[in-house]
């Protein structure tokens, strides 16, 4: 399966992701990012000298390429609306690459595995917390 329609529109509503990876001493780490979603995966990386010396890129080089990333937003405190899109998923291994959010640079490609979203319509949260949609993705390693 792949993402539904009512999910690839929400990530593209969202200007950044929470990436979460593991480090060699299985120390989580989690950064916010900017991000490309090229249709079935996501791109996330940057630009310069500095960035294959990132958590992120260290992480995944020593071998730990499973990684998370949420999407989340909340819509109103009052009455209390969250929407949220998490990913399970593989990174690759660097490679360079334009993107047009911030030109040529060096980039994982994180292909998801499993994802789960709710409330992607922006309502109010009522007696029971929202229901998640499971998804479970076939490997897809293009881009």
């Amino acid at each position: 399966m792949s993402f539904s329609d009512e999910e690839i529109a929400y990530l593209r509503s969202q200007p950044l992701t929470r990436l979460a990876t593991v480090g060699p001493d299985g120390q989580p780490d989690v950064v916010p990012l900017a991000f490309e979603f090229d249709g079935g995966g996501f791109w996330v990386g940057g630009v310069g000298d500095a960035v294959a010396r990132t958590r992120k890129f260290r992480n995944v080089a020593a071998g730990n390429d499973r990684v998370a990333l949420v999407f989340d937003d909340l819509i109103s405190l009052d009455p209390f609306a969250a929407r949220c899109l998490r990913v399970y998923g593989r990174a690759s291994e660097p490679v360079e690459r334009t993107s047009a959010l911030v030109g040529p640079g060096l980039f994982m490609r994180i292909t998801p595995r499993i994802s789960w979203s709710w409330n992607l319509e922006g309502e109010p949260a009522a007696g029971t917390w929202y229901p998640p949609q499971r998804t479970t993705h076939e490997a897809t390693d293009t881009g």
